[in-house]
């Protein structure tokens, strides 16, 4: 059996597209998941749609505007951010922070839209060896090294930058390739398993073995690579009949159906985090407080006396 990891973390994403519209009720709902003692807050990374806010001025702002939550764009789109620009992002941000911020990155996606931002579309396999370099890279200029960076790489080319004195922030992936599950286990320090995904899943049953292979064989072990749930349902006054579809799919339930769920995740399966999404209305202050207040509190409770 999985061990528990030793914290437990627990967070909201406001939904896959966040409107320009929805800015003002976007910082109301981080306030109330701060306030209310989530961990972290995550948003998408889909810059080439302009009626929606860009993730990083967002996460720069639910920052300033909030004490306790780490922030995470779940998953940096790679192929419009260049990596160097990326790292003096990241390494700003957990400076003024106090290092709430998580790296999560991906080797792209939705191609159309990114071709049409003026990037060069690349072959899947192109899009996760520059993923791995990305990384890489990454890494090399942050942690307060002495030594200027030179990098010559397929993608990227730095000569002699200064490494920034700040701690690499953990970075975590949205991986679902055998190519990159690999680089998930080799470079990264969290996985988040695509399409909501749960330890049920046959997507996790069969990717979750490539991440472990590829950790080991970099000298790594595979609990180093942590499991950090999207957890997709309704949050219902009154028990479900049901908590899960014919394809084995969570679909919410009451809070103590929540509560059962997320406690077998973490106790049974070892997961190390959860951000809850609402299919029906991610915006819901009634289905947020039931997280935050009903959901959470219980789950890490459970937790704590195991």
């Amino acid at each position: 059996m999985p061990q528990t990891p030793s914290k437990v973390l627990f967070g909201y994403g406001p939904g896959p597209f966040i409107p320009v519209a929805r800015a003002a009720r976007l910082l109301e709902e981080a306030a109330q998941a701060d306030r209310e003692g989530l961990d972290l807050i995550t948003v998408t990374d889909h810059p080439y749609n302009g009626v929606n806010l860009e993730a990083y001025g967002t996460l720069g702002v639910i920052l300033g505007r909030t004490t306790n939550l780490t922030v995470v764009a779940t998953v940096t789109n790679l192929p419009v951010r260049p990596a160097p620009l990326l790292a003096r992002t990241v390494t700003t941000l957990s400076a003024l922070s106090g290092g709430r911020i998580v790296l999560g990155v991906g080797a792209g996606s939705l191609w159309d839209g990114i071709v049409g931002f003026g990037v060069d579309r690349l072959t899947p396999g192109q899009a996760v060896r520059q993923l791995e370099e990305g990384i890489v890279l990454i890494k090399a200029l942050a942690g307060g090294g002495t030594e200027p960076v030179t990098f010559d790489g397929e993608f990227y080319r730095v000569d002699a930058l200064d490494p920034a004195p700040v701690p690499v922030p953990p970075i975590w992936t949205g991986s679902v390739g055998p190519r990159s599950l690999a680089v998930t286990g080799r470079h990264a320090d969290g996985w988040s398993a695509p399409h909501a995904s749960d330890w049920d899943s046959k997507l996790y049953r069969e990717a979750r073995p490539l991440i472990d292979e590829a950790a080991v064989a970099a000298g790594r072990a595979p609990s180093d690579v942590g499991d950090y749930f999207n957890v997709r349902g309704r949050i219902t006054a009154e028990p479900l009949p049901s908590t899960h579809d014919e394809n084995g799919t969570f679909l919410g339930g009451s809070p103590a159906q929540w509560i059962d769920h997320l406690t077998t995740g973490a106790l049974d399966h070892g997961a190390s985090g959860f951000v809850f999404f609402d299919p029906d209305d991610p915006r819901s202050d009634r289905t947020l407080g039931r997280w935050t207040q009903e959901v959470v509190p219980a789950v890490r409770e459970a937790i704590a006396k195991d």
